[in-house]
């Protein structure tokens, strides 16, 4: 195998390049510190840049996780270390799903904390056995980072629970959000030892490492990168309280892919996208897609599943037979119901024990015949709260047990000593029913190991005295609240919070029938069994490479500092507009027309105000003044504004109501481009646009003459948005026979006549210049939005026409960098005005130099 690695880091920030072996494949020596290698690979050099192809062309994946999937502990003889596979790993176990030709790669950190004189044996050791590239991070900036950052701030806000006192999570502490992006940064340094960036995908898991991608996008423009968040993602109202929200989601949107358990999940996300960044995302064949600087960013919805095989490993174990036969008998004539959860303030234990006391005060019957048995795992986290936790549950099992317990028999046994994955196991086969009741869950395994467990096998079947050919069953209780809910249809769902519901639930599942029970348990388990999570890994690469498709066919480049990097895309063929080449055409060409869009040229963004400020007036009157020019001013507003404001530039071409009218200069009559019969049209769609603005705050009807427009642009960004497509829908219902276009653009919902779009100025004008012998030879079109790209489509169609000079200089031109049919852009409105200046003085400069032909001449040209 060949990879490329990078044998100084310090030198490619300065343009240095590394270096590639030819002959000895084999990973390099990782270095625990940034910036040197012990070992380089190679004398020759090739570039770094991803912008170029690479001669390296092996599919490998390097997936990055907060821990590396390995156990380690050191030899008490020697005090070396000894690593083995974590085979409860998550990361080690979607290797299944990615294909023996796929090469995998890891990074992460150790569970076990090792000295800083052995990093470098260790890390060498782990990459050279394991494939395994490990982030060594001191202490206490792993305190802050993971116990602080990661769960004192982003765990709870993410499960819903914000921050209203010191003792709730506690304030935001910008020292623990700087570790966290130095952890970050330390991550990224350890992707660039060995990635090839050109051939490479790379696989980032959940929310400790939100801000990597961005490391990595900002290193190589074209990295393929997939980002999956294995935790909720809350919805805006608990998100917008963060205050690194934009850094957070403008990092995430540096992927290529982004993977969410369940689509609230997905949904969320994309809402924090529109209300904090103003973005709005498409689906286009079932993909959806976020357009971020001309990078289509893919959002994929599929909930992780569970490793079978080695489920089905353990079921086989003699160990798990004999727990299973222990189990048996200890519960024998009972019925076990079984929970399985972390000891932590989400999970919802003592709920679920307020729900059991409950089922035993109502239903008598079931004090005796009925068991809960409760393994409470070790909580991730620490902290006060799940000390409260730790203490609540032990004293309602106290009072349960005192309660309703009976000689030989105690309703609730709670386990909260460590078991073996085996005796777990055992566990899921006795039970009867799963309880689990999380208050919030990013996903949660335990129902699927619980299914898999009840099919069993024939040793287990033989154990319990059950027949091998009869059907299996199982019951579930799950709360809605957790992402493998939409997919357990026959469970029965329920809200945690609400104990009497949660107690009924208990009742069902103990009453019901076994047939019912067979038929929900064959239905989970034909879901669990082929959505495992070698399909769910498989699902998630096949999604990646299609995101990452057209990498080489658009030109990348980067802008922004800090965490507000990001990448723009663009055609290849898409440039920035040059001033000095655009003077240079305009000096040297006779016959010019120019085609502006107001609210992009003249109008500043900055302002409330409309009117045109007196510098961008005096611009204009100055490129009119030229007679080689023939200057248009296109907007959607309406001409009798359009006539007030600019009275006073006489020679100035205006095209009103996006090109319904048109006026060639001040003193001449308002023309139409297209005959409309008439607008009876307005009766059936104004009362349709009236019951939409009285049932939307914030919005508005626009009246013109040729056109009604709904603007929604002050209400509330989703329901002004939800309420626009379902104008849409009813608008095009109403008025189908109608010969009208109704369309929607940004925060508006437009009616006019077909035909009507601004490339008919575009059309008009070249033919008007060519019927006058102005054949021009130089084109200039400035635009902004989607009404101007009719106007670049058509300029860019007639350069192979009868209506351009051979020799013509054609500048379509968009402000900002995004996907446009024009070839150029420029930064912002400032730039067009300062752009504009000098091309007037450019035609001053010249009317100095030649003769000035007379008024007349100049009017009989126009």
């Amino acid at each position: 195998m060949v990879s490329r690695s990078y044998s100084n880091l310090l030198d490619l920030a300065y343009g240095g390049t590394p270096t590639l072996s030819q002959e000895k494949k084999r990973f390099p020596r990782v270095a625990t510190v940034p910036g040197l290698l012990s070992e380089v690979e190679d004398d020759n050099c090739n570039s770094v840049s991803s912008d170029a192809p690479s001669s390296v062309s092996q599919e490998r994946m390097i997936i990055v996780g907060n821990q590396l999937p390995l156990r380690a502990h050191q030899n008490t003889d020697d005090e070396g270390w000894c690593f083995s596979w974590d085979e409860d790993s998550l990361l080690l176990q979607l290797k299944d799903g990615l294909g023996e030709d796929v090469e995998v790669i890891y990074v992460g950190c150790l569970k076990e904390e090792v000295p800083p004189n052995e990093q470098d044996d260790v890390a060498q050791t782990l990459l050279e056995t394991f494939k395994c590239v490990p982030a060594f991070l001191p202490p206490e900036l792993f305190t802050k980072f993971y116990h602080g950052f990661c769960k004192q701030h982003l765990w709870p806000l993410f499960h819903y629970m914000l921050p209203l006192s010191p003792d709730l999570g506690g304030r935001f502490d910008r020292s623990l959000w700087q570790a966290y992006v130095s952890v970050n940064k330390i991550f990224a340094d350890k992707v660039m030892e060995v990635i090839n960036p050109d051939d490479d995908y790379v696989w980032v898991h959940d929310y400790h490492l939100m801000v990597l991608p961005t490391f990595l996008r900002k290193r190589f423009n074209r990295v393929k990168l997939g980002f999956f968040l294995h935790s909720p993602f809350p919805s805006s109202e608990i998100y917008r309280t963060l205050p690194v929200r934009e850094e957070l989601l403008r990092a995430l949107l540096n992927s290529d892919l982004i993977g969410f358990h369940t689509f609230d999940y997905a949904r969320h996300f994309l809402t924090c996208c529109s209300r904090m960044l103003g973005l709005s995302y498409q689906s286009k064949r079932g993909y959806i897609g976020l357009e971020y600087y001309g990078r289509t960013v893919s959002i994929k919805i599929l909930p992780v599943g569970i490793h079978i095989g080695q489920l089905q490993s353990v079921l086989n174990l003699p160990e798990t037979e004999a727990k299973v036969a222990e189990l048996r008998n200890k519960f024998r004539g009972q019925t076990v119901m079984l929970g399985v959860d972390d000891m932590d303030i989400f999970k919802g234990i003592s709920l679920k024990l307020l729900a059991m006391e409950q089922l035993l005060m109502q239903h008598t019957e079931n004090t005796g015949q009925v068991v809960l048995v409760q393994i409470a795992n070790p909580a991730r986290g620490r902290g006060r709260d799940v000390e409260e936790v730790r203490s609540e549950t032990y004293a309602t099992v106290k009072r349960i047990n005192n309660a309703f317990g009976r000689p030989g028999y105690d309703p609730v046994a709670l386990i909260d000593t460590p078991l073996q994955f085996y005796e777990r196991i055992a566990y899921y086969v006795i039970a009867e029913c799963c309880l689990v009741t999380a208050v919030r869950d990013g996903m949660n395994l335990i129902p699927y190991e619980y299914i898999i467990c009840r099919q069993g096998n024939e040793k287990l079947d033989q154990t319990l005295g059950l027949n091998p050919l009869e059907p299996k069953r199982s019951m579930l209780v799950v709360s809605e609240f957790i992402g493998c809910s939409p997919s357990l249809s026959g469970a029965i769902r329920v809200n945690p919070w609400n104990i009497d519901a949660v107690a009924d639930a208990m009742d069902s599942a103990l009453i019901l029938s076994e047939a019912e029970k067979q038929l929900r348990h064959e239905k989970h388990y034909r879901y669990v069994s082929t959505h495992d999570v070698a399909y769910w890994a498989r699902s998630f690469l096949q999604d990646l490479e299609r995101a990452c498709g057209d990498h080489l066919r658009k030109r990348c480049w980067g802008i922004g500092f800090g965490l507000g990097f990001r990448v723009v895309a663009m055609d290849p063929n898409f440039r920035k507009l040059s001033v000095e080449h655009i003077v240079a055409a305009y000096k040297r060409t006779k016959n010019r027309a120019i085609l502006l869009d107001y609210d992009s040229t003249l109008l500043l963004t900055s302002s409330l105000s409309t009117i045109p400020n007196v510098e961008a007036v005096g611009i204009l009157n100055n490129l009119c003044r030229d007679p080689k020019n023939v200057v248009f001013l296109v907007s959607a507003k309406d001409r009798k504004t359009l006539t007030e404001w600019f009275s006073c530039c006489e020679k100035l071409g205006i095209a009103a109501e996006n090109g319904y009218f048109i006026r060639p200069k001040h003193d001449a009559d308002w023309e139409t481009c297209i005959s409309v019969p008439d607008f009876d049209w307005k009766q059936i769609a104004e009362p349709v646009m009236k019951l939409y603005t009285e049932t939307t705050d914030g919005s508005a009807i626009e009246t013109k003459e040729s056109s009604l427009v709904w603007n929604y642009r002050d209400a509330d960004p989703d329901f002004g948005f939800c309420q626009a497509k379902e104008l849409l829908d009813h608008l095009e219902s109403v008025l189908a026979n109608e010969p009208v276009l109704v369309k929607s653009g940004q925060h508006i919902i437009e009616v006019k006549p077909q035909g009507v779009n601004k490339g008919l100025v575009a059309e008009h004008l070249l033919v008007t210049m060519k019927q006058k012998g102005m054949l021009p030879d130089f084109v200039l079109c400035i635009g902004d939005d989607r009404s101007d790209e009719d106007m670049f489509e058509v300029i860019m169609r007639a350069t192979a026409g009868p209506y351009l000079s051979p020799v013509a200089d054609v500048f379509a031109c968009t402000v900002g960098q995004k996907c446009s049919k024009a070839k150029y852009y420029v930064e912002d409105r400032t730039e067009i005005l300062r752009m504009f200046q000098v091309l007037a003085n450019a035609s001053e400069h010249a009317s100095k130099i030649a003769p000035r032909p007379s008024n007349r001449a100049i009017i009989d040209r126009v």
